[in-house]
């Protein structure tokens, strides 16, 4: 019976990781679950789950979270609120595996927690190997933890790689990482009308169910900007052994280009659900709800190259992560920034890209010695981008 923390309960992560949870109750225990203000909805998971913990972002989220559970009658479960008590829920002796699946820098310190505290870690946050890459990946060597990849892309990879990959690619005969991406809802759209993209547009993924924010990210291709970074840390990869690949149909995840000419590659129906029950029951395998892929009603897979005039945020990532140091925490804080100012209509489409051009090439990065490195490079970025967004929207 493995036990569960999962932070980011209320995200679409943190549902389809309930949802797969919820068909192998003799095989999984919900012990702690998180939300920072969906407390209706974390009230209703912990109707169904009943964990010992609930943890939420604010004292007033806690108020009402407190009395939704006691109308309930789950007085039992202990309500807190807050980043101390989100690093408890992690690093918990009674936890054994952390569904790490807060949306941002915010879910930086509760995951380095679990890495600290040797769980294992199912890794949804991109932050905490965009912004902090050695120094996660310090932790989790240095306190036995076990690091599994959610993202379906990093999950592919993964499941592509032999079991005895040591971070090493030479040494495993690998020639490229191949992550596919779908291009997003503008892959065919006129570059010259990008700049007219309403939030609701940019959210209308083709394939994928997914959150405003990383919906957002998909259109720009950040976020599989900030997947490229991810990779050079999980995988010890340079990036010039990272290459992105379009392929609109999202049915193969990832691949694998090995120096004797072979490709491994993972395939599914575009399900988050796959790589989850990959990562919970690793090594084994166990069903996840979704259904078998079935290629011969696909008929076509297409490939093509990205376009950095279309997709000018992959073209940053690529230049962040060859910086080096907090060169990524300033290209994702400038993104967060931006993201959420053009979801509040503040600023258009393509303004994005230039806040964070303008972020990343006006200020300078450093090492990244530190935690506390990181998280003032963070401040710093989101000032700064603040400051443009509020020029933009003149």
């Amino acid at each position: 019976m493995q036990r569960i923390t999962i932070l980011g309960a209320t995200g679409s992560i943190g549902v389809s990781t309930l949802d797969v949870l919820a068909r192998h109750p003799d095989k999984y225990q919900v012990l702690a679950l998180s939300a920072h203000a969906r407390v209706e909805e974390l009230a209703e998971q912990c109707a169904q789950f009943r964990p010992a913990r609930a943890v939420v972002g604010s004292a007033d989220a806690a108020t009402r979270l407190s009395a939704l559970l006691r109308a309930r009658g789950l007085d039992h479960i202990q309500v807190e609120h807050g980043e101390a008590a989100l690093c408890s829920i992690a690093s918990s002796a009674e936890v054994d595996t952390v569904m790490a699946a807060i949306v941002g820098a915010a879910g930086l310190a509760p995951t380095l927690a679990a890495a600290r505290a040797g769980k294992k870690i199912l890794l949804a946050n991109k932050e905490a190997l965009v912004m902090s890459g050695q120094l996660f990946m310090d932790a989790v060597h240095q306190h036995g933890a076990t690091l599994l990849p959610i993202d379906s892309e990093h999950n592919a990879i993964f499941q592509s790689l032999p079991q005895a990959y040591a971070r090493q690619p030479g040494a495993a005969g690998v020639a490229k990482i191949l992550l596919t991406a779908s291009g997003g809802p503008f892959l065919n759209r006129a570059v010259e009308t990008l700049e007219h993209v309403t939030p609701d547009e940019a959210c209308k993924h083709p394939n994928w169910s997914m959150g405003r924010k990383i919906s957002v990210d998909s259109a720009t291709m950040m976020n599989k900007g900030l997947e490229v970074i991810e990779a050079h840390w999980l995988f010890g990869a340079p990036a010039s052994l990272i290459e992105v690949v379009i392929h609109p149909q999202s049915v193969i995840h990832s691949m694998v280009s090995y120096v004797d000419g072979s490709v491994i590659a993972e395939l599914g129906n575009p399900d988050m659900r796959t790589p989850i029950a990959n990562a919970l029951a690793f090594p084994e395998r166990i069903e996840s709800g979704v259904a078998q892929l079935d290629l011969t009603s696909i008929g076509t897979l297409q490939f093509y190259k990205p376009d950095f005039a279309r997709f000018p945020c992959l073209a940053l990532a690529f230049e962040s992560l060859e910086a080096g140091g907090t060169a990524p925490a300033l290209l994702n804080a400038a993104n967060e920034v931006a993201v959420q100012a053009f979801l509040e209509r503040r600023i258009g489409f393509r303004d994005i890209d230039r806040v964070i051009a303008r972020v990343m090439h006006e200020n300078a990065h450093h090492a990244a010695s530190s935690i506390e490195a990181v998280m003032d490079c963070d401040a710093r970025a989101r000032a700064a981008a603040q400051a443009i967004v509020a020029g933009l929207a003149r």
